[in-house]
Formats: structure tokens, C-alpha cells, sequence
């Protein structure tokens, strides 16, 4: 089992500025103009881009949790 991290979007939350897309790309996608879609688990390897993504969320509707990729 590899350590990785778990994401989580409050959508009810989110104004889809897009920020986060910027910063992790292979993450989060904005479609159309509300539309945000975004892996739920991540790699250790994505884990700066996720983090600042997660900061530069106007909202702060972007939540980061430790925890196993593999199941």
C-alpha cells in the first residue's frame, strides 16, 4: 500500500475560479464554466501541486487528507 492522499471538494462551496486547476492540472479540470471535476485520490508524486491548490482556493472548499492510495 503506497501513502498518498485523499481529496475532497465541498461543490456546494465552490465558485469554480479555477484556481486549483492551475496548479494541479492533472487533478482538478474546470468543464465549461461550473462544472469542476477532480481525482479523489492522488500520488505522493502530486502532492506539492495538490497542496498549493488547495491554498489557492479563494473558498477554501478544497480538502487534503493523508491516506493510502492501494487498496
Amino acid at each position: 500500500m503506497s501513502e498518498g492522499m485523499r481529496i475532497s471538494v465541498d461543490l456546494n462551496k465552490c465558485e469554480s475560479y479555477a484556481q486549483c486547476c492551475f496548479f494541479a492540472p492533472d487533478v482538478f479540470e474546470l468543464r465549461g464554466h461550473e462544472v469542476l471535476l477532480y481525482r479523489p485520490e492522488a500520488g505522493e508524486e502530486q502532492r506539492r501541486k495538490v497542496l498549493r491548490a488547495a491554498a489557492a482556493c479563494p473558498v477554501k472548499a478544497i480538502l487534503v487528507q493523508a491516506g493510502p492510495t492501494d487498496r
